[in-house]
């Protein structure tokens, strides 16, 4: 029996009304089809899209007030515990998790795509040898279809696949180049040899005058990271890319402006600000004064809540454990920033004003603890980071661009400027 249309009804004060159609989804809330409000000239406020759903989207989803996260339907926590970037990307790009023989074609279909044009070396140049690695990530990557135009044609899916294959493969690639230029280091080109993560650590910290054997241990913990930033529904970075994607642009100019979005401090940044606090607290026994500092709104707490989590963040549990392998096989100096935060966590879930405004750990509280014990330095994090999310934005952008419904995004506005007024000529006005 099929489930009878529900609507919501607005009635104006001026007697007009209207009926709006409630839409369900396979898991969340219910949305109402506001759409019709434009008939009668009406639209809906909303900064920051709190409680708007600007598509429909079938790859990620977020169950905040329970601390689930989902891709495509497979607990993130199963994912990091039994796969591996390159198969979670596929299954991510493709809905469904590859047979053997997929993964193995798909893997080595992205193995064989990791080198880049030779001139793209040369870009590098042009910058600043102290520019930022996000900088000269934008620049580089909306680079890419000035190289790569042989298949920008958006509407011809086979043009999609490839431009999908290449963007994910050349990712990694690109940023080990912007930690190289930034640190007067030679280049390093990709070895098919090493899988996703393996190649990725080979090609910052390798030297062509040494053998770099990549250690097991980080490659994994490198690759759970890569897993647990894949894709978070329409964040603000995969917002960037789906609105730029809507007017046609081509895939490599859409991720450009995701790494853009990404670059800001309230998105991509918190766990740089994490490990600077933690930095900053500097000592176990200085754990309960910064929570009260906090508490008295002298400190501010990174690594903690989060817009949509009202729960446990489920990336959080599976960095913790990282953190554990990590600091365990490398017996770093790192072990005392580790010890700082498990008091750090403790103490503030133990503290009924956390509780009461629902301050769980997040996935930065630990990550930025990981990527420093792996060598990787600060200012490389962000970048990191897009690395893993380029595979969730390439998937949200092939989605849209699949859709037949899909249209080119146009935000109103509540304007509140000047009304109606008549030019006045200069020596007439006072």
């Amino acid at each position: 029996m099929e489930n009878k249309q529900r609507y919501a009804t607005l009635t104006l004060d001026d007697g007009r009304s209207v009926e709006m159609p409630i839409l369900s989804g396979t898991m969340g809330s219910d949305v109402i089809d506001v759409r019709g409000l434009s008939k009668m000239g009406l639209f809906t406020y909303d900064p920051g899209f709190f409680v708007t759903a600007s598509c429909t989207s079938s790859i990620t989803f977020i169950d905040g007030e329970a601390g689930l996260l989902y891709y495509r339907g497979y607990p993130i926590e199963q994912l990091a515990e039994k796969s591996d970037f390159l198969e979670v990307s596929y299954l991510l790009m493709n809905g469904e998790l590859p047979t053997a023989a997929q993964a193995e074609a798909f893997k080595r279909n992205v193995t064989r795509h990791t080198m880049v044009h030779e001139q793209i070396a040369r870009f590098f140049s042009g910058f600043r040898r102290d520019a930022h690695p996000m900088a000269v990530m934008v620049g580089v990557v909306g680079a890419l279809s000035a190289f790569y135009h042989d298949s920008l044609d958006i509407s011809n899916p086979h043009h999609r696949a490839i431009s999908a294959t290449r963007i994910l493969a050349k990712i990694p690639t690109i940023a080990a180049m912007a930690h190289k230029y930034h640190v007067g280091s030679p280049f390093m080109y990709p070895k098919n040899k090493y899988g996703y993560a393996e190649n990725l650590l080979y090609m910052m910290f390798a030297t062509p005058t040494e053998e770099y054997e990549p250690n097991p241990v980080l490659v994994r913990a490198l690759d759970r990271i890569l897993i647990l930033h894949a894709d978070h529904e329409q964040n603000a970075s995969t917002s960037t890319v789906r609105l730029a994607g809507s007017s046609m642009a081509n895939p490599f100019a859409c991720i450009a402006c995701g790494i853009a979005a990404l670059w800001g401090p309230s998105h991509g940044g918190a766990n740089e600000a994490t490990l600077k606090m933690l930095e900053e607290i500097g000592d176990v026994s200085r754990v309960k004064d910064y929570v009260q500092g906090v508490k008295d709104k002298k400190y501010r707490l990174m690594g903690f809540g989060h817009r949509v989590y009202k729960n446990m963040d489920p990336r959080a549990a599976v960095m913790r454990e990282t953190c554990h392998e990590v600091l365990a096989e490398l017996n770093l100096e790192n072990q005392k920033l580790f010890e700082l935060a498990m008091e750090l966590e403790r103490v503030a879930l133990s503290d009924p004003y956390f509780i009461d405004h629902r301050l769980y750990p997040n996935v930065d509280f630990y990550s930025g603890i990981v990527l420093r014990a792996l060598g990787i330095p600060v200012n490389m994090f962000t970048v990191i980071f897009a690395v893993a999310r380029t595979v969730g934005w390439i998937s949200q952008w092939s989605e849209m661009i699949a859709d037949p419904n899909y249209k080119i995004g146009r935000p109103r506005q509540l304007y509140q400027g000047a009304a109606r007024r008549d030019y006045v000529a200069m020596a007439e006005r006072e």
